[in-house]
């Protein structure tokens, strides 16, 4: 399991590197090194790929145009979702950050965060009678805060309103595949409501299919809203719009490439 785990962080810190701002500053790094070697026309076209690299994928069209190829493929799968008779709503983790006192006494809502609101709405619509909050804490397995985001998502429920015993906890998962492999072994053949972000809902699904969790998709957080922006911000490099790429791109690779998929779910 450790080796899994440093493998896991290994290739988490690449794909890190190989996105902006980190790869703009490995561009800068190699290109020190070429033109100590005498190899400045090659340093200076290192250098331009890293600046062109960043720059293209900080125009919110460019952003908006790759999370909006994911975000339709969830508005589909919602539109096909029965409304109904579900044997719990399933919220999968990256919503919330677990406490971690004393710096950061209380959970702390991320840009995700409507995903718990979303379960919260289902929950009172009278979608499904519980709640399942799926999110472990990588620093809580590992020394750290024994806090994990299915307790911070549970305090969170509590204060939009849900009962306690409407909550059900899954501690462990790290990343989506363990989310839904462990709903599906808490679930068994019964179908749960799908709360994640729209982005991050095609990748969810494909997952689910593979682990034969059945699922409706209930989709969230939605990131593609040019309209909202004002005019020329939509025509700016900017960090959202760099935000909105990257994200994406990880969703591209995450479903095309992560094999760990086949080997995790049995």
């Amino acid at each position: 399991t450790a080796g899994c785990m440093d493998t896991f962080s290994v290739l988490k810190i690449l794909l890190a590197l190989s996105f902006p701002p980190a790869s703009l500053a490995v561009a800068v790094l190699l290109a020190v090194v070429l033109a100590l070697f005498g190899w400045r026309r090659s340093a200076l076209c290192i250098v331009g790929l890293g600046v062109a690299h960043t720059l293209i994928l900080s125009f919110q069209p460019i952003g908006d145009a790759l999370i909006r190829s994911l975000e339709d493929q969830a508005r589909e799968a919602e539109r096909q979702a029965p409304a109904c008779c579900y044997v719990a709503i399933a919220v999968l983790g990256g919503g919330i950050s677990p406490a971690h006192p004393p710096e950061q006494p209380l959970p702390d809502l991320t840009e995700n965060a409507d995903r718990i609101w979303q379960a919260a709405r289902l929950y009172h619509r009278g979608v499904a009678p519980k709640i399942i909050v799926s999110g472990g804490s990588f620093l809580a397995q590992h020394g750290g805060a024994p806090t994990t985001e299915a307790d911070a998502m549970r305090i969170f429920l509590l204060d939009l309103g849900v009962p306690s015993e409407a909550i059900v906890d899954e501690p462990k998962a790290l990343n989506t595949v363990e989310n839904i492999r462990n709903v599906q072994a808490m679930v068994g053949d019964g179908r749960v409501a799908l709360v994640t972000s729209a982005y991050h809902m095609p990748r969810a699904l494909q997952i689910a299919r593979q682990a034969r969790l059945e699922v409706g998709a209930f989709p969230t957080d939605y990131q593609a809203t040019p309209s909202v922006r004002l005019p020329w911000d939509n025509w700016m490099p900017s960090v959202d719009g760099l935000g909105l790429s990257i994200m994406a791109i990880k969703e591209f690779i995450a479903i095309n490439f992560d094999f760990r998929r086949a080997s995790a779910i049995p």
